[in-house]
């Protein structure tokens, strides 16, 4: 009897073990949400220092750390005037030279000063000016072909143009800063199989920035870069996302299952322990846990949609099938080809941009199911909308792929960087408005494409049809707390194993509790910088422009870095915290009850409006755009008497004096990059941003 027990258990152990060690083989086995994969990265000598970025002195984040720079932000430091630079370029430059005259500059000025007196109240105060900021420098500044902010063709409206690089660049927050991430050489180990000579870089935008002062960055391993034909599990390249913007570490992977279970051909994903060994650096250093997610490349096409001929885009734009008109070089940079393009390819998108911008209502009904597969859409906007993911389509335009389909001719949509879904994005929204987002006009502001989508009926019923159907089914609450309580079990070690900070907030987060977020970084958990008795300290890796952001007023002491500020409100609510009230949010609105919020209402008791894109004021609609930052030091330096009222001189003598610290060279004009120096004279970083911690 004995001696069968032990047999029993040899048996047990000989099937669990290599279930547990032995590498995957396909794909599916490789991205499964109940693995936690051993992942080692052996660097030659100089390769791990190499992966710093090049580039990004002349974006608003700077160089990689180290080094110094102008006043303005130079290598190694943040300088959020960089963002803002082109936009004001274009909304001073009257005759779109890229120059700015002392007359433009001047006169601009004293138009603002007319224009955002809305009331005639002959003077302007902090709320106009919040108002007149938001419409000027969030504006679509480029017409159909004409140039957007910096000469970039036909931006957008809203932050999207700041989110495009340079014709050929990676768009998005770091790209658009100039950062270039070049690949070094590396071999890579996974469940015990080892592959030589792969390919590493960072990847990332805002996850890059807010891990940027860390070595737990976001990263992409491609297997064939420098090995053609070179592949594992049936992939050739490899996601591994650091996760810093959840404490949970789950609302990317168990969103992509969501929409994978809607239908939407979302890219799958696991989990990994990453550790890294660099001569003279590094032995065996482990990273952190990271979640590995499918690259949505040809490979990925082949599976989901039975060939490689589609193309395949990642677009980033607010203004989506804008017609920019029958160049295809205005259009280049915004969609981001991630597939050699047909000259039939190219004149599909510009032929729908086409319909979408000058077709009547009638005319666009009947011929956009041409163009856009509807179910699909409806499908992929369910999951969208019902998840309130807002750094999405629906608001900066960024964070999807477009799929042209071979054989159909139509537009698919599928997900992409989905840190910020189930409501955790705080630069949209205040929590009740997220909560109770609208099914029936989801997105922000005005949005062409949105606007006249919605207003077919083959979509709108297939939406709306999606919407009753999955709240029967993939979103119930009870289904999601038991995928957050499994992850829990199954991520809580290696969680634990990166810190005890990082750990406490993960156990308090998998409960529903909700722990404060910056909305650009991560939790707090490494090196603390120094804090001063009104403002802490840089926090752990992730914060805007740094590790973990500023500390809010009085909560850092020298020596402690305080938790990351949060400009946007309360912390958003975790999986389990808000997914009943979204739940309840969509049954009241799908049975006719309640409307929902748009973005942009007024907040809830009290009145406090939550940040929204578009012209507002707290109590009012929306609130977040450059004027939420701005417009009360330019109030400050305008209101000399400080009565709280603008006058018209007092707006002119502000300007005149603007003007002499932005012309220093007495040229008579400035540029972007003077812009820039300007703006930082009298918007100075704060500090924190202006470089790393000493």
């Amino acid at each position: 009897m004995k001696r069968r027990v032990c047999r029993f258990v040899a048996s047990l152990i000989a099937g669990v073990i290599p279930a547990l060690t032995a590498a995957p083989t396909t794909s599916p086995e490789l991205f499964s949400l109940q693995r936690v994969w051993e992942v080692k990265l052996q660097f030659p000598a100089g390769q791990w220092e190499a992966l710093e970025p090049k580039g990004g002195g002349d974006g608003p984040f700077g160089g990689p750390p180290g080094g110094g720079g102008r006043p303005g932000g130079g290598p190694g430091g943040f300088n959020p005037n960089r963002f803002m630079a082109p936009v004001w370029l274009q909304a001073l430059d009257a005759n779109h030279d890229a120059l700015v005259t002392r007359d433009e500059f001047l006169g601009a000025f004293r138009r603002w000063s007319t224009e955002w007196d809305r009331d005639k109240k002959g003077h302007l105060d902090t709320d106009s000016l919040r108002e007149g900021f938001n419409q000027v420098l969030s504006m679509n500044p480029g017409g159909p072909g004409g140039p957007g902010p910096g000469g970039r063709p036909g931006g957008g409206g809203g932050f999207g143009p700041m989110l495009l690089a340079k014709e050929g660049g990676r768009n998005g927050l770091s790209g658009a800063a100039g950062i270039v991430f070049e690949y070094v050489h590396a071999d890579l180990e996974i469940g015990g199989t080892r592959l030589t000579n792969v390919a590493v870089r960072y990847k990332g935008n805002g996850t890059y920035m807010g891990s940027r002062m860390s070595d737990k960055k976001s990263l992409k391993v491609d297997l064939n870069e420098f090995v053609s034909g070179q592949q594992f599990a049936g992939v050739a390249k490899i996601n591994l996302h650091n996760n810093v913007t959840d404490a949970s570490w789950m609302n990317e992977p168990l969103s992509y299952a969501l929409y994978r279970d809607a239908g939407v051909p979302a890219p799958r994903s696991s989990y990994a322990r990453v550790q890294v060994s660099a001569p003279g650096v590094h032995t065996n250093h482990y990273l952190g846990l990271y979640s590995i997610v499918e690259n949505p490349d040809n490979r990925w096409a082949e599976a989901r949609f039975g060939s490689k001929k589609g193309a395949i885009f990642k677009p980033v734009t607010p203004t989506l099938f804008q017609h920019l008109g029958d160049d295809w070089r205005a259009y280049t940079q915004i969609y981001d080809a991630k597939t050699e393009l047909t000259a039939k390819q190219k004149q599909r998108v510009m032929d729908f941009a086409r319909l979408v911008t000058q077709a009547g209502d009638t005319e666009f009904a009947r011929l956009a199911p041409e163009f856009l597969d509807v179910d699909a859409f409806g499908r992929f906007m369910a999951v969208t909308v019902w998840l309130s993911t807002l750094d999405s389509i629906l608001t900066l335009g960024q964070n999807y792929v477009m799929y042209l389909h071979p054989k159909t001719d139509r537009f698919q949509f599928v997900p992409w960087d989905l840190d910020h879904s189930f409501g955790n994005f705080p630069m949209q929204g205040s929590q009740e408005q997220r909560e109770q987002l609208s099914v029936q006009k989801p997105w922000s502001g005005q949005n062409r494409f949105f606007e006249r989508v919605f207003a077919v009926p083959a979509f709108k019923e297939a939406y709306l049809a999606r919407l009753k159907e999955f709240q029967g089914s993939i979103f119930q609450p009870e289904r999601l707390a038991r995928q957050v309580d499994e992850l829990g079990t199954l991520l809580r070690a290696s969680v634990a194993e990166e810190s005890p900070e990082k750990l406490e907030r993960f156990d308090q987060v998998v409960v529903g509790k909700a722990v404060a977020n910056n909305p650009f970084g991560g939790p707090p958990g490494g090196p603390r910088g120094p804090g001063g008795p009104d403002r802490g300290g840089p926090g752990g890796p992730g914060g805007l422009g740094g590790p973990g952001g500023l500390g809010g007023p009085g909560r850092g002491g020298p020596g402690r870095g305080g938790p990351p500020m949060n400009p946007f409100g309360d912390p958003p609510k975790p999986i389990k915290g808000f997914v009943p009230l979204r739940h309840q949010s969509v049954a009241a609105q799908l049975a006719g009850t309640s409307p929902g919020m748009e973005l942009g209402m007024p907040g809830g008791p009290g009145g406090r409006g939550g940040p929204g894109f578009g012209p507002g004021r707290p109590g009012g609609p929306g609130g977040f755009g450059p004027g939420m930052f701005i417009a009360q030091p330019v109030t400050e330096a305008a209101d000399a008497n400080q009565d709280g009222k603008i006058t018209a001189r007092e707006w002119t003598a502000m300007a005149e004096r603007w003007w002499l610290q932005w012309d220093k060279a007495k040229s008579g004009s400035v540029n972007e990059d003077q812009i820039v120096d300007g703006l930082s004279s009298v918007f100075p970083p704060p500090p924190g941003f202006d470089g790393p911690p000493r």
